[in-house]
This record gives structure tokens, C-alpha cells and sequence, in this order.
């Protein structure tokens, strides 16, 4: 038995006697691989998970000199207003949560005006500290299309085609560009390869699809959080935690969970228990 297939049974175990509404697991031990799988594998919104992806998109883009991520997104944006105090927001800012602009989640927030983005950018903002939204993730990659084009259409050949990922679908909002921080809609295995490539630096087969520092950066320079355990620190779409680990966390339990050359990743449709069985796979990696 390989010890992926060693770390999948015992997280099944786990999952099973806690009754967490997993839907499919995906184990990456080294080289080895296992899975399991408690629904018909289809394509599920993996929530939160795509603002990962979104982060990598910037940084194809940066890799090919379209964008600066530290630049004003204001620059690509200029006929736009933006808030007080938000003239100098970054790509990078908006991608780590860290603009200090306030716009809250709401169900109807693609549609409470004309344009999220706008509205978004036009808000004031305190400072450089994390503030969660949505809308953040949007914004950027509204800002980043100016230079990419749609960036489902620009990350295809460049991220998805690579990654054996074929036919995935983004949603869109009323005009027309893809929601960013959530509604990527992936199986279990695609969203493990993600992680695979995020574990191996962004490299893919011998293939360098995104510099390793970008990488890199999704799980360093935390911003502080809060106070709350394992939602204390955020970087580029990336928690702390649970102990010496880190993931892309999505609603309704979609994880992809790093420790050493470890990948864990699961699907689900059990919101609240998530944290739990997160902290449980850590245990598991780490005994």
C-alpha cells in the first residue's frame, strides 16, 4: 500500500465515523495518488477555491509582462473613479484581501449595481489591512481582463489545457465576465490537479506554467485576519493553517489542503464541518 493510498483510508475512516458530507477525496503523497469518492463525480462550484485560480491567472500574466501586480489597478482602469484613499490599490492587494475597501457578500451583490467592479474600486478604504470580500477577487480580474482579454479564454491554453482540465466552466455575471471568486466548476481530480501544480511551484510535467515565487507567494507575507484560529492570516488566495499546513478554502467544505509533499483535497457539501475535518487531515499527515 502506497502512503497515499495509507493517508486516503484513514481520512475516509475519519470522514465516515464524523458523518461530514464529503462528496469525492483526492490524496497526493510524492508521486502517488488515491481517491475516493462518496457521489457521482461531477462538476460542483468549487466556491472560494477559485480565487486560487485567479491568483494564478494574474500570475501567467505578470510571467508574461502584461500586468505589474503592484501597480494601481487604477492604471488599467483609468476613466474609472475610485474611492478615497484607494488610488494606489494593487492587483496584488485586491488578490490578498488587503485593500481595507468594504463591500459585503450578499447573494444579489452581482446584480445591487451596474457594475460590481466600479463600485467597488469607488468605495473609500482606511489602509492597507485585510478586509474579505468577494467583490476584491472581482475587481482584479475585471482589472487584469483589460490586459488578457476574458480571462477564462486567456487561462484555457495557459493553465486548464496543460492541466488535462477540458470543458470547464466559469460563471458569469450579468456583464458578462466570469465571478471571480466563486463558480468555477470543477470534479474532484481537476481541482487536485491544481494543487499539484500549486505543491510543485507551478511547474506541470517539466512545463513552467507559473514562476515559483507567485507560487510561493500564496502562502507567505501573511496579512493579519483576526483573532479566529486558522482564519488569523490570509495571503494570495491562501489560510494558515490548520497547524503547519495551508489551504484554499472554499463554502460548503471545498478544500485543498498543503503540508510538506502532501496534497489533500476534498469536495463537499457540508459547510460547517469543514474546519474540523481540515484540522482532523492534518493529524492524519502529520502521525
Amino acid at each position: 500500500m502506497t502512503r497515499a493510498e495509507a493517508l486516503r483510508d484513514r481520512i475516509v475512516a475519519h470522514i465516515e465515523t464524523v458523518g461530514f458530507g464529503a462528496l469525492g477525496l483526492h490524496v497526493l503523497a510524492d508521486a502517488d495518488e488515491a481517491q475516493h469518492r462518496w457521489a457521482p463525480d461531477d462538476r460542483i462550484d468549487v466556491q472560494s477555491v477559485a480565487k486560487g485560480v485567479c491568483v494564478i491567472a494574474a500570475g501567467i500574466a505578470a510571467d508574461e509582462g502584461l500586468v505589474d501586480v503592484d501597480a494601481p489597478v487604477a492604471e488599467l482602469l483609468p476613466s474609472w473613479q475610485t474611492g478615497t484613499g484607494a488610488d494606489d490599490v494593487s492587483l496584488r492587494h485586491l488578490l490578498s484581501m488587503s485593500s481595507g475597501i468594504d463591500l459585503p457578500w450578499s447573494e444579489t451583490m452581482m446584480t445591487d449595481w451596474p457594475d460590481l467592479a466600479a463600485e467597488f474600486l469607488s468605495r473609500p478604504t482606511t489602509g492597507r489591512r485585510f478586509q474579505y470580500s468577494n467583490a476584491s477577487t472581482y475587481t482584479a480580474m475585471t482589472a487584469l481582463a483589460e490586459r488578457t482579454g476574458d480571462v477564462m479564454s486567456y487561462l484555457r491554453p495557459r493553465l486548464f489545457d496543460p492541466l488535462g482540465i477540458r470543458e470547464a466552466q466559469w460563471e458569469r455575471c450579468p456583464n458578462g465576465r466570469i465571478l471571480a471568486g466563486g463558480g468555477l466548476m470543477l470534479r474532484t481530480a481537476e481541482m487536485a490537479a491544481i494543487g499539484r501544480l500549486i505543491r510543485d511551484r507551478g511547474a506541470w510535467e517539466g512545463r513552467r506554467v507559473v514562476s515559483s515565487e507567485w507560487i510561493d507567494a500564496m502562502h507567505d507575507g501573511w496579512v493579519p485576519a483576526g483573532t479566529s484560529p486558522t482564519y488569523d492570516r490570509y495571503a494570495l488566495g491562501g489560510w494558515a493553517g490548520p497547524g503547519a499546513a495551508w489551504r484554499l478554502h472554499g463554502a460548503h467544505g471545498q478544500l485543498l489542503l498543503f503540508m510538506d509533499d502532501v496534497v489533500v483535497t476534498i469536495t463537499a457539501h457540508d459547510h460547517f464541518g469543514a474546519d474540523a475535518v481540515a484540522a482532523a487531515v492534518v493529524e492524519t499527515i502529520s502521525a
